[in-house]
């Protein structure tokens, strides 16, 4: 079974963590007998832009072909406008960028589907490659199409629902995000597969002082805090940084450690000093996957309050490590924590709840051993990349089946 897959969301050597969630499922169904290639389009870089901003360097800097881990993956550039311009239009404009490598190479390697990773821009220019080979064509959704990008403009929804009635698939990673569209035409061809884990990223990797990581403080304190995520407003990270300042008076030695990136950085970091919270708190930028499973195994508590999450595999990362896990009701996550039973599900915007709760956790240490337990059996039994795969592909087989 040959497998076609297009993402823009994929790792290369210069964002090695950048739709890391994708490379892993694709390994994962390569592990399981499938044969995958990935055409993951690249922004096209006119000439100044390299040399006045970061992103755009790195996308310049990104091969035409590579092998990433095993996987043989080509980027071909298409034209995409800044601040989301024209976002409309991208299913158009990445299809003209993807269309001839897609037809090299079929030339010598003839896929027998098409997957998609999200569906605009990816999925509409998968739809219009398809009109040449008249393929079974699947259509993942991670979140944003269904969070975001219906509410774009009537364009952005018009091209979206487009790609999704015409595929013969659609996965969502949550039930929530299937929830959203489940009186759409195209209802009847939604499947909920979520997202894993490798539980050899979350193997039991040391004690709390033997990891040679850098660091500012004794991992040995039994009071830390981690988050993993993009640093936007919609994580949440400012919940739990006033979350840590309503706690201080009682845990005077709390540390909550972030990891991750974004626009709302310096904001994030101003605000923590502002709360005099600066020994508190420690942005740690973004590091690479194996390292953010050492702090991941190293911390007390997991909590990302974020109200706008398709699923979220560092949610279940965390799980697997066994570290009690928080999440926001009516969010994605839902699919895997049941509120106080195996993690928890707090009140979206609620900073007094977030702090609520990891008070609870830092009081209850017994309590705090159990659910992390609880949780870490539930990620093993139901969402790792293996158990991912076959779902896949059991899609895969019924479709060409039927072709």
């Amino acid at each position: 079974m040959k497998i076609l897959v297009i993402s823009h969301m994929y790792p290369s050597r210069k964002r090695s963590v950048y739709g890391i969630f994708v490379h892993k499922h694709i390994k994962a169904l390569i592990n399981q007998g499938c044969e995958v290639k990935v055409v993951s389009p690249v922004p096209y870089v006119p000439f100044p832009l390299k040399y006045i901003k970061q992103k755009w360097r790195e996308y310049d800097d990104i091969p035409k072909k590579d092998i990433i881990e095993g996987v043989e993956v080509y980027y071909p550039r298409y034209i995409d406008f800044p601040k989301s311009l024209m976002f409309g239009y991208s299913g158009y404009f990445m299809y003209l960028g993807v269309n001839n490598i897609i037809k090299k190479i079929y030339k010598d390697w003839k896929f027998d589907i098409i997957h998609s990773h999200v569906g605009l821009p990816d999925g509409f220019a998968g739809m219009l490659a398809n009109r040449h080979y008249k393929l079974p064509h699947i259509i993942t959704i991670h979140g944003q199409d269904f969070q975001r990008t219906i509410y774009k403009g009537e364009t952005c929804k018009k091209n979206l629902f487009k790609a999704l009635e015409t595929s013969n698939k659609i996965i969502t990673v949550s039930t929530k995000l299937k929830n959203i569209v489940d009186t759409e035409s195209f209802s009847d061809r939604v499947a909920v597969i979520n997202n894993g884990i490798d539980l050899e990223d979350c193997a039991n990797i040391g004690s709390k002082i033997d990891f040679g990581l850098d660091h500012d403080y004794d991992f040995s304190d039994e009071n830390t805090i981690l988050s993993v995520s993009n640093l936007v407003k919609t994580k949440g990270i400012d919940l739990n940084i006033k979350a840590v300042s309503l706690l201080i008076t009682k845990y005077p030695n709390i540390k909550y450690l972030i990891i991750g990136d974004g626009p709302e950085r310096e904001s994030l970091k101003a605000f923590a000093y502002e709360l005099d919270l600066k020994d508190n708190i420690l942005f740690l930028g973004k590091l690479p996957h194996e390292d953010v499973m050492k702090y991941m195994s190293a911390t007390d508590i997991f909590c990302l309050p974020s109200w706008e999450e398709g699923f979220g595999v560092v949610y279940i990362e965390a799980m697997a490590h066994g570290k009690p896990t928080i999440g926001v009701k009516g969010e994605g996550i839902e699919d895997a924590i049941v509120s106080g039973k195996n993690g928890f599900l707090v009140n979206p915007h609620n900073e007094k709840d977030v702090a609520d709760t990891i008070g609870y956790l830092l009081s209850n240490k017994d309590k705090r051993e159990e659910i992390g337990q609880k949780g870490k059996d539930t990620v093993i039994n139901r969402f790792t990349w293996k158990q991912n795969a076959n779902k896949t592909i059991n899609i895969y087989r019924e479709l060409l089946k039927s072709k």
